[in-house]
């Protein structure tokens, strides 16, 4: 049944639902209820779909609270399909941070100390984009400060090559090289073509 049959307790007058009412007689307070009946019955699907639809929703959530201090991931992409926060590409993180957990505000949300390059967002988020974070030394990685210009980039460049090997094709051979780049360590060094580094950084040859 349409829901504007139900309502209504008749069909929709379009042009796939034409119909003779001319002897058709109104009935009043019987239609009246018969549409009160139709809404009752329909409430109650709806109800009883939204129930099965939370007991199945609920198998998977976890009650969330946080205190005063505790350090807390930020979701990247609240929403399907949109990047927020700067970040772009396929590789980008779900989370961000450690961030520590400033106040809360009301029942599900909580204020966040955000770094500078964030001021320009709101540091009030929903318990649902946050995730706990459990302090571990392990995590604490030690790293080499930048050179940064004016715009907060920085130029990357070859140390020296740490290897060779050609990769062979079907038609050609590519001469390959494995260089080491200044922010990286040899674990992260990567695979170049030969003939483009000996035209970009000639030096290192």
């Amino acid at each position: 049944m349409a829901p504007y049959e139900a309502l209504y307790g008749r069909k929709c007058r379009t042009p796939i639902c034409w119909e003779d009412l001319r002897n058709r007689v109104p009935v009043g307070p019987e239609l009246v209820q018969e549409t009160m009946d139709q809404i009752r019955i329909i409430r109650e699907k709806m109800k009883i779909a939204q129930d099965r639809q939370k007991k199945y929703a609920d198998v998977r959530r976890r009650k969330l609270e946080f205190e005063v201090g505790d350090k807390v991931f930020l979701k990247v992409s609240p929403t399907k399909g949109i990047k927020t926060f700067g970040i772009r590409g396929k590789l980008s993180p779900k989370f961000i941070g450690p961030y520590e957990i400033l106040k809360r505000v009301g029942k599900v949300a909580y204020e966040i100390a955000l770094p500078t390059e964030l001021s320009r967002i709101h540091n009030v988020f929903h318990v649902s984009q946050l995730r706990k974070y459990v302090h571990d030394p392990s995590h604490v990685l030690s790293h080499e400060p930048l050179q940064l210009d004016e715009t907060l980039s920085y130029e990357e460049r070859p140390i020296r090559i740490l290897d060779r090997r050609e990769q062979v094709l079907r038609n050609q051979v590519i001469p390959l090289v494995k260089v080491l780049w200044s922010s990286q360590d040899s674990e992260e060094a990567t695979w170049e073509k030969e003939t483009d580094m000996k035209h970009r950084y000639p030096q290192l040859f």
